[in-house]
């Protein structure tokens, strides 16, 4: 049995899902996300205390249904999240002269090449500029959040010796001691 698949999701009373079928569509005040789920192997229904759950059809449950049971149950937790309250990322540039601003629909990165690096920001994501080395990565969707800040982190990757680099606010970096003499 799954221990996360088991759990029931609560949905704040801002947001709503609608199970048509296969397919969930799940509205919120800051966004709407659809996510389809398997409904050979799991029904869904909402509770009278609205919350949702998730459950295998067949009495007799495998390995593969135990770990399709808890994925589905992460990703409709997580759409739930990011629709009612969304996700963040906030990612730290550390280094001398480095330096972040938004200009237009790019976010323009000086970070220790003999030019700007200019990162093209999508549609469904905001990214805001706190600081000149804070930057802050707004959505609905998790995983399209996570995966910016990793195309960010890997412009310019922290290095061991100094710790320059770009990097997500409280990730730690190990340090190399230098070369002696």
């Amino acid at each position: 049995m799954s221990k996360i698949g088991k759990k029931n999701i609560l949905i704040p009373k801002e947001s709503s899902v609608k199970i048509e079928g296969s397919n969930l569509t799940i509205t919120g005040p800051k966004g709407t996300k659809t996510l389809t789920i398997n409904d050979k192997i799991f029904s869904s229904k909402l509770n009278e205390k609205n919350e949702f759950q998730i459950l295998p059809l067949n009495k007799k449950i495998d390995k593969k249904t135990t770990v399709m049971w808890g994925t589905y149950r992460s990703l409709i937790n997580n759409a739930i999240t990011g629709v009612s309250k969304g996700h963040e990322k906030v990612l730290e540039l550390s280094g001398v002269g480095f330096r972040a601003n938004i200009k237009g629909e790019n976010l323009n990165l000086q970070i220790g090449f003999s030019h700007d690096v200019n990162f093209k920001v999508p549609k469904d994501v905001k990214i805001t500029v706190e600081k000149q080395t804070t930057i802050k990565i707004d959505g609905v969707d998790k995983d399209l959040v996570a995966k910016i800040a990793a195309d960010i982190k890997n412009l310019k990757p922290v290095e061991p010796y100094k710790a320059k680099g770009i990097k997500e606010k409280g990730q730690f970096v190990l340090r190399k001691e230098g070369k002696k003499k």
